[in-house]
């Protein structure tokens, strides 16, 4: 069952999906529309599961159930991963590769394999200061807390 974002508790679960390019303006509504239905649909063991979504920046998709009215199972994650593969095939992009950073540079925001961004942090192109994106963040909660951080306050902090 589909619930605005903003209504969730902060303690709701979620799961952060980031594309390797910025997605076009016609390409997250059209994607809004999709995650909307999926979500709005998606269930654990016959179970409507209270979730919700956010598509930030266009390039992060934000997916969240609140677990305290059903828990997402096995079975559910991989339907919400299945979907996330088919978004992939259908625009072209790479929505699961975790070996990837996506950071701030500026206003741009930027998007490099962690080889790269380990390269540029040795070039000292990017600093502890960089804002990155922790998308390994659990909740709510920690996504509004921890999410867009210093590369000193996150996991990145190891290649400075």
């Amino acid at each position: 069952m589909y619930v605005p974002f903003d209504t969730l508790p902060t303690h709701s679960r979620i799961w952060i999906y980031q594309s390797n390019r910025k997605l076009t303006d016609i390409e997250v509504a059209e994607i809004e529309v999709s995650t909307k239905d999926f979500v709005e649909n998606w269930s654990a063991h016959g179970q409507s599961l209270e979730a919700s979504f956010k598509i930030e920046y266009n390039r992060f998709i934000i997916i969240a159930v609140n677990q305290d009215m059903q828990t997402a199972t096995g079975c559910s994650i991989d339907a919400s991963v299945q979907f996330i593969q088919n978004l992939e095939q259908k625009y072209g992009v790479d929505l699961l590769d975790k070996m990837n950073v996506t950071f701030k540079l500026g206003e741009h925001i930027a998007h490099k394999t962690l080889i790269e961004f380990k390269k540029m942090a040795k070039e000292k192109a990017v600093s502890a200061n960089t804002v990155v994106f922790n998308n390994l963040v659990n909740t709510i909660e920690e996504w509004k807390d921890f999410w867009e951080v210093p590369a000193s306050d996150s996991w990145h902090n190891r290649f400075f």
